[in-house]
């Protein structure tokens, strides 16, 4: 068994959200990395003091939140309620209710939103009905949607193909590790749809293949991500190459400095909708585990793996090798164990995932870059197997668990 370290418990939370631009508060706190010996200091990151890294939850189930308008109360064609029923939606999401007649009137929007809070849904449907409208029109228009990852692409693809049947309206994912002269067949049959992450996408422009003046509509997915990932030149460049009257959509789950600086420059008059509460790691336990070597490391997380409730685990670690090197120590002690990372191939990657959505695997390893923006339901257990390099990583790590008001457990593995 594991002993917790005995350090004071800190409130997580985010900052409140201003409703006005000039209200935000772009201040970040820093934290102080206690309890490591000098064999243990990092090179990149931040100190991070451990003792944030515990937090004992009185669980309080949730309230389910109570919308104020029904999917039927949104005026889209009787096709897409079809395809909402189909979908199984039942009632509105809080960002969906709140964010989608404004998106509809063709505002733009500022959404503070996590992974898993249906923010897709939010943006597609209103901007599917406006393509319906556009049809038969003699100009194309076309709507951009950037994300991180192609993971997250390449899911917005599929609920998009899911939520768009039936309208003969067509869509690409412009993705690295997938074949670019399929990308570019498909954008040259003609879609309305332009999914893609921002690597991918500027290749395609700059090969004069992707033409986005007729771009009225543009959503930023993960706008933090993007940046946190270096993509800030790409998506620049992009958004500079849509049409100059359009409707852009910002999506994050942060307000940093830079993320403000972009709304500034790209927004206009938008409509600011947060529903990240002022603590939404509430319903998530976090504990940490000490460990003094290799072996006693892997001993514990086998005691932790073991134990009942662990049923469904996401272990995070740093290094692509080590990711592969843990996946192969697990599965020699008989867990059902897959893993991904940026040098997986995207099929592999894809085959995965799918395996651990499933539950035909019950453990995912993965890296920072190759996990964001993935919407996993059901996850009990985030293991940081590796400390994370700064505390906003360690809040996207852990907020995979504990959603849609369940419990989740979060442990990190620290030395010592």
């Amino acid at each position: 068994m594991y002993k917790p370290h005995s350090g004071t418990p800190s409130k997580f939370g985010r900052p409140k959200f201003a409703h006005k631009a000039k209200k935000f508060n772009s201040s970040r706190p820093s934290f102080k990395r206690g309890g490591a010996s000098k064999s243990n200091k990092r090179s990149r990151g931040e100190r991070i003091d451990f003792s944030r890294f515990i937090k004992k939850n009185v669980y309080v189930e949730e309230k389910p939140y109570v919308s104020k308008h029904t999917f039927a109360d949104f005026p889209f064609n009787p096709q897409l309620h079809k395809n909402i029923t189909r979908a199984g939606f039942k009632n509105p999401r809080p960002i969906q209710d709140q964010a989608m007649f404004a998106v509809m009137e063709g505002k733009d929007v500022f959404g503070m939103a996590n992974t898993g809070t249906g923010k897709t849904a939010a943006f597609l449907l209103p901007l599917i009905e406006k393509i319906t409208k556009t049809k038969g029109q003699s100009k194309r228009e076309t709507v951009l949607i950037m994300a991180p990852t192609r993971e997250l692409a390449l899911q917005i693809e599929s609920d998009f193909k899911n939520l768009a049947f039936g309208f003969g309206m067509f869509s690409v994912a412009c993705v690295g590790g997938l074949p670019i002269m399929k990308q570019i067949r498909e954008i040259k049959m003609g879609v309305s749809f332009v999914i893609g992450t921002p690597g991918r996408l500027r290749d395609l422009i700059e090969k004069k293949v992707l033409d986005l003046s007729t771009c009225h509509s543009v959503v930023l997915d993960e706008a933090d991500r993007m940046l946190d990932m270096g993509f800030r030149d790409e998506m620049v460049y992009i958004i500079g190459k849509t049409a100059k009257e359009r409707q852009t959509l910002f999506f994050s789950a942060t307000l940093s400095p830079e993320i403000k600086k972009l709304t500034e420059q790209y927004l206009k008059n938008p409509i600011f909708i947060s529903v990240i509460s002022g603590e939404t790691l509430k319903n998530i336990d976090q504990d940490v585990i000490r460990t003094r070597s290799k072996e006693e490391k892997l001993e514990k997380l086998h005691e932790v793996l073991k134990k009942d409730g662990s049923d469904k685990v996401l272990i995070f670690r740093e290094m692509k090798h080590s990711v592969d090197t843990l996946t192969k120590e697990l599965a020699h002690m008989g867990f059902k164990v897959g893993c991904i990372h940026g040098d997986k191939r995207s099929r592999e990657r894809i085959r995965t995932l799918d395996s651990f959505k499933k539950d035909q695997i019950n453990i995912l390893i993965a890296t920072d870059v190759a996990a964001r923006g993935l919407d996993i339901p059901d996850v009990t257990h985030v293991i940081n197997y590796d400390v994370p390099q700064t505390y906003d990583t360690y809040v996207h790590r852990i907020g995979r668990t504990g959603r849609s008001g369940k419990k989740g457990t979060a442990l990190t593995f620290v030395p010592g």
